[in-house]
Formats: structure tokens, sequence, C-alpha cells
């Protein structure tokens, strides 16, 4: 991540860190700017900046530790669509709500499963095979997760459930591809030592 990428001039391009980096400042600075237009809807505390900060600043400092970790460009990319599904999921669900509104007492099963698939990584001592059965178990969870949201009463009855379904399963198909991309680390591994 640190690395500068090389074009096909030969020059030396943006590094990716800045490139990331850049776009978290970004992304914290889009709510401020609306602020100031008087936007309709974006209406952020003290408090709301600080989290994303931090949400952002833990995303992006795990994905500095898995670059640092593994050279693979498989376990990389699985390791950045694990993180971008869990600051999808989070941030959705603080938001708005998967399923409801954010204050939907359903919409934690969403973050159960979040943290089954850390501690899966974290037993697994995020090892690409482990990483692999834990991203796989965090989309499955996210579905049932959905199924047992539904279940329950809605307190926002205007969104149908066909739409909440489609937007839990961008969250779990990142997941899943996350999962690929760690079994393919894993063949790599096994094949190199081999």
């Amino acid at each position: 991540m640190a690395e500068f990428v090389r074009n096909d001039g030969g020059r030396r391009g943006l590094p990716w860190r800045f490139v990331g980096w850049g776009g978290a400042v970004l992304l914290l600075a889009t709510p401020f700017v609306a602020m100031q237009m008087h936007a309709d809807g974006v209406d952020w505390t003290l408090g709301d900046f600080i989290f994303a900060a931090v949400l952002f600043g833990i995303v992006g400092g795990a994905l500095e530790l898995a670059v640092r970790f593994s050279p693979n460009r498989a376990y990389r990319g699985a390791a950045a669509l694990s993180l971008l599904g869990t600051l999808l999921t989070i941030w959705a669900n603080l938001a708005v709500g998967i399923v409801g509104s954010e204050h939907n007492p359903a919409n934690q099963w969403f973050f159960a499963a979040l943290l089954v698939g850390i501690a899966g990584g974290c037993i697994g001592r995020f090892r690409p095979k482990a990483m692999s059965m834990a991203a796989a178990a965090t989309a499955l969870l996210l579905w049932t997760a959905f199924a047992v949201a539904v279940m329950g009463p809605t307190d926002e009855p205007f969104v149908r459930h066909s739409i909440e379904f489609a937007g839990t399963s961008i969250f779990a198909l990142l997941f899943l591809g996350s999962a690929a991309l760690f079994r393919k680390s894993a063949r790599d591994q096994s094949s190199s030592s081999s």
C-alpha cells in the first residue's frame, strides 16, 4: 500500500496510501460541506464526526496491517473486500438501519454477524484459510440476520423488505468475494511452500 505504482511511462504514480487516506478524509469532509450548504437531512453532531473518523481510522489501519502482513495480492484484495463490507454494514446500520429504521433493535443481529466474522479471523490468527471461513460465515450470518430481523415487527413500514434484502445481499456478496480471494491466497501459499 505504501509502494508507488508504475504506470506506462515508467513514472511514479500516486501512492495507494495517499489515495486511501485521502478518500477517507474526503468522505469525512462531505457531510461537513453539505451542512454548510444547509442540505436537507444532513445534520451531523461532533459525536458523529468523531465516530466516523474512528471508524475510518480502524478500517484504514486494519488495511495497512493486512498489506504489511502479506505480500499476496489475493490476500490484500480479500482483506480490502472484508473491510469494505464491514464499513458499509456498520455505516448503513447506524445511519438508516438495514431493516426498518436505525432504532429497530433487530438491526443488532447485523452487528453480531460482523463480530462472529472478526472473532473467527482472530481465532484463526488471520491465516488465509481461516479468514476464508470467517468471511463466508459472515456472509451467511448477514443473510440469517436479515431473515431473523424481518420476522419481527418493522418500525419503518415504507421500505419494502426486497430493498432491504438487496442491500443486505450487497454486503454479504462483498464477504463472499473476500472468502474466495482468501481461499485463493491459501492455495497460493500452499503451492509456494510445496
